[in-house]
């Protein structure tokens, strides 16, 4: 399982980057199964840390994305519209799934060692 040290990390599997982009880990993705359809939140949109902003559903199930953090969304991943399965194949580059202007980062995410030390 790639757990990329740079980035912070929920509880409920979703990843924050530096700059605010967001997406779910590698042990989600695996967990998921292969990725179908991403439900995107709309650009502009105001969240809470916790709150229900996605949606990504596999084969097997769907499942909530929850922000990471408060703030505002700035932009989302057009790419995954037509491909989904970036989600599966890059889940820390291609596949992330939106960017937050970040005011406040949930008091609940974890370190990458945490986090991995967490999914073992």
């Amino acid at each position: 399982m790639q757990t990329p040290n740079e980035l912070k990390y929920a509880p409920s599997h979703e990843w924050l980057s530096e700059d605010g982009t967001v997406g779910i880990s590698d042990f989600a993705q695996d967990q998921l199964g292969d990725v179908v359809y991403v439900e995107l939140p709309e650009v502009g949109r105001i969240v809470t840390a916790g709150e229900t902003v996605a949606v990504v559903e596999s084969v097997k199930t769907a499942s909530d994305i929850y922000a990471p953090a408060t703030g505002t969304i700035t932009a989302v991943n057009d790419a995954l519209s037509g491909g989904p399965e970036l989600v599966n194949s890059s889940p820390y580059e291609d596949g992330w799934l939106f960017k937050i202007d970040v005011t406040e980062e949930s008091a609940e995410l974890l370190s990458a060692e945490d986090y991995a030390a967490a999914n073992n």
